[in-house]
């Protein structure tokens, strides 16, 4: 029970404090389940955030259910996306309720513009944090250099060009093993 505890009150925490959804969630979501609680590892974190953003749903709720289903099974899945989802359930409540007087407000506004900025580049800083995990080969900065380019320069959807690293990754892995001849 404490675990399925812990899982909420940790998804809750970064639940409450993300801005700027689910890209904005993971440094934190590295920090948190990966550098202090150790509930996965980098590799699995990037593996359940692809995957996450394939899967139907908010990146976010789809990322936490996998971690809490790999650390406590199914009521850890439940807990953690609770969790997640709780915090931003209370705060679009509160905010719905007392900014409909401000939306026109040039105060709020650029305080959301100042938001985004640093969104921006937390998101960065844990692109730079976990590429040394995700990118250890030549075939590996090839694909990032594939993927990277149809993000950039075609409406491809993501999930077309994660389906096809995965297919790519599973070539790459095969062939190398038959030249070592394993």
């Amino acid at each position: 029970m404490h675990v399925l505890t812990d899982l909420f009150f940790t998804f809750a925490k970064i639940g409450a404090i993300t801005f700027g959804g689910g890209y904005a969630m993971l440094p934190i979501l590295q920090r948190e389940v990966v550098e202090i609680k150790q509930w996965v590892t980098d590799e699995e974190l990037m593996d359940y955030y692809a995957i996450g953003q394939t899967t139907p749903g908010i990146i976010a709720i789809n990322t936490a259910t996998f971690i809490g289903q790999k650390t406590k099974g199914t009521l850890g899945g439940i807990a953690a996306t609770l969790g997640v989802v709780f915090p931003s359930l209370i705060i679009i409540s509160v905010i719905a309720y007392f900014l409909q007087n401000f939306t026109d407000s040039t105060l709020l506004q650029s305080a959301f513009s100042g938001i985004r900025v640093s969104v921006y580049v937390l998101i960065l800083h844990a692109v730079m944090k976990l590429w040394k995990n995700a990118i250890v080969d030549r075939a590996g900065i090839m694909i990032f250099i594939v993927v990277f380019s149809l993000a950039a320069f075609t409406p491809l959807s993501p999930v077309y060009m994660v389906i096809g690293s995965g297919v790519v990754g599973l070539i790459l892995k095969q062939w190398l093993q038959k030249e070592r001849g394993q």
